[in-house]
């Protein structure tokens, strides 16, 4: 994909298919700062201006987090995909 600041679909889906567990901290750690910056770069650009590839997947994606439990903090969000919040 050709769009600054977006992560290509096939690093999305290899970092999705990965579990958490073999990931290394410093894994989930850019996972976390890329898929913010890749979700920041995908709200400042219209859908109309995105291929219909990107636009439908951003849209799907909208949706998912929508579904989500809106309660849970940035600081909570970033925690978890540390693996700092387990015990």
């Amino acid at each position: 994909m050709s769009e600054p600041f977006r992560k290509d679909f096939s690093t999305q889906a290899r970092e999705e298919i990965t579990p958490d567990s073999s990931k290394s901290t410093l894994d989930r750690a850019k996972e976390c700062v890329t898929g913010t910056a890749d979700r920041a770069a995908g709200g400042l650009q219209s859908d109309h201006h995105k291929s219909n590839t990107q636009e439908a997947f951003d849209r799907t994606r909208r949706e998912k987090d929508s579904q989500k439990d809106n309660s849970e903090s940035l600081l909570d969000k970033t925690k978890h995909a540390l693996g700092v919040d387990k015990h």
